[in-house]
């Protein structure tokens, strides 16, 4: 697929927007739409994202700044994928605020839009350069011009965003990595697997083994998940290597167990080695444990940083990262990218960004940090006696 750019930024005489009544025009012109036609989508820069496509002659591209625009009004009103192609199609408005109002057929179809995020996922994970990241950030910065927005007044905090996982317990996980496994081994070669390992590859399997036995029983059970994951060890000896699924199996075995005296065993903290990197699911191998405010987290975290002005705010950096990445690793990181401010500028954050390198950092970018004494923690209950005079409204004596 070659890079073509998108030379649908004006109105044309057959464009379908002539075809609204006066009172239509009036009303879209006076919608989200209009800003976002006129001042975001022309300030979209395509030509960041010619690498992502060949350079031979081919069927050109999806108009890049039309799945980018996508991209971001998709956040905005939080539709999925199939309801930003859906309501493309349906709600003049998009297509007003994309320029595709002069289109016969709009030009997003159900896959375009993953199939941009793999393109620029896989020339970050080659050329640690995101594409994305950096096309957001320019569109920031130009909102903030439009809303009079200096930045000398910058907020950063940081949020968990849930991986679309489930919460495995040690014996689903270890089952999942070992039927992964060997389904991938049978359709390779349907003759690879014994017969004795042959019902892994059962959708039907999983409930079977997990829930349809005793729970007396599941000492027992374990015991033959780890001696059917060394049999798959010894299978895979001179094939399969190369696999996603192997790779993720061997992780699982070497996290999750330990061989002592010649037996696999399951690792104990005793044992060391257990931590929030370890694999959550093989779903999304990637995804961290952290524990915050009270409550688990499986996935990741943003951080992201907000400049401040009278006339409002907006969203001008951001950082995504596993979820066991520190609120001040990030801010170190950021200050480490930032260029040396010509005016002080300030930075507010809370507890868990501080400390005395970020400080320092903070200083050589003409950057005044302040943060609060707060951590994000919930404060733990404090309880005493006390003994009130007779009117209660004065403490005598706590305990």
């Amino acid at each position: 697929m070659s890079f073509k750019e998108n030379s649908y930024q004006q109105i044309s005489f057959t464009d379908s927007f002539s075809g609204l009544t006066a009172r239509e025009q009036k009303a879209l012109e006076k919608s989200w739409a209009k800003v976002f036609a006129d001042e975001i989508f022309p300030a979209i820069d395509e030509k960041r994202f010619s690498v992502l496509y060949s350079n031979n002659a081919s069927r050109p591209n999806t108009p890049v700044n039309v799945i980018v625009g996508a991209l971001i009004i998709k956040e905005l009103f939080d539709y999925s994928d199939d309801e930003m192609v859906e309501n493309l199609m349906l709600d003049f408005r998009l297509q007003y605020a994309l320029h595709t109002t002069s289109f016969e057929e709009q030009p997003l179809s159900d896959k375009t839009l993953s199939r941009f995020r793999r393109r620029c996922y896989d020339y970050e994970t080659l050329h640690n350069k995101d594409l994305y990241h950096d096309c957001v950030n320019d569109l920031s910065a130009s909102i903030a011009k439009l809303m009079r927005i200096s930045g000398k007044i910058r907020r950063m905090d940081s949020m968990m965003i849930e991986s679309n996982i489930r919460k495995l317990s040690r014996m689903e996980l270890i089952y999942t990595c070992i039927s992964k496994l060997a389904v991938s081994m049978n359709k390779a070669n349907d003759s690879a697997l014994p017969e004795d390992l042959k019902h892994y590859t059962d959708p039907n399997d999983f409930n079977r083994v997990i829930y349809h036995q005793r729970s007396t029983d599941a000492e027992e059970r374990l015991k033959q998940l780890l001696a059917d994951a060394d049999k798959l060890l010894t299978l895979c000896e001179s094939e399969y290597q190369d696999s996603t699924e192997y790779d993720l199996f061997v992780r699982c075995l070497s996290e999750q167990t330990v061989v002592e005296n010649g037996t696999r065993r399951l690792r104990t903290k005793e044992d060391g080695g257990m931590n929030s990197s370890m694999m959550q699911n093989p779903s999304d191998p990637e995804a961290t444990f952290r524990s915050k405010a009270g409550k688990e987290h499986r996935g990741y975290t943003a951080n992201l940083e907000e400049s401040v002005g009278k006339n409002g705010s907006v969203v001008t950096d951001y950082q995504y990262d596993q979820n066991n990445h520190s609120d001040s690793q990030f801010l170190q990181e950021h200050l480490e990218q930032m260029e040396k401010q010509e005016e002080r500028t300030v930075i507010i954050t809370d507890g868990a960004y501080s400390g005395t390198e970020n400080t320092q950092l903070a200083s050589e970018k003409n950057v005044e940090l302040i943060t609060t004494s707060l951590t994000g923690k919930f404060a733990p209950d404090i309880l005493a006696d006390f003994e009130f005079n007779e009117e209660g409204t004065k403490v005598l004596v706590s305990v």
